[in-house]
């Protein structure tokens, strides 16, 4: 059990912070504020820690081991933790465009990450 953990959520991370420096990065710059300093080593533990809440979720409570209900779960739950934080982070008005492409891109990033999370899960029991 301890082995899964470690192991999907290691390539949960990995997962995670690649995805995120594609589409963030090199896909999608412009859904990123501009003017803030940017810290790898940050981006990578907020990576780290939030692949871990997926692997504890998957091996410890809900036994999900195949990529594609890892994938569904990641979906829903990414898409409500991705418009609980795009509502806190909102401060006037919401530019509709913006914010649909944003919960759309992070409910998917949330998909592949919790697929993987969930198929490494499956693969190392």
């Amino acid at each position: 059990m301890t082995k899964n953990l470690l192991f999907s959520g290691i390539a949960g991370t990995n997962v995670y912070f690649l995805l995120g420096w594609l589409v963030y990065g090199i896909l999608f710059p412009d859904l990123v504020c501009e003017g803030e300093s940017t810290s790898l080593l940050y981006i990578f533990l907020g990576c780290f820690f939030y692949a871990f809440i997926y692997a504890v979720i998957f091996t410890r409570w809900a036994n999900i081991t195949n990529f594609k209900t890892g994938f569904n779960s990641g979906l829903i739950l990414g898409l409500l933790y991705a418009l609980s934080w795009h509502f806190f982070m909102q401060h006037g008005e919401i530019e509709v465009l913006y914010f649909a492409k944003a919960i759309i891109i992070s409910s998917l990033i949330n998909g592949f990450l919790a697929g993987t999370v969930a198929f490494v899960n499956g693969k190392v029991s």
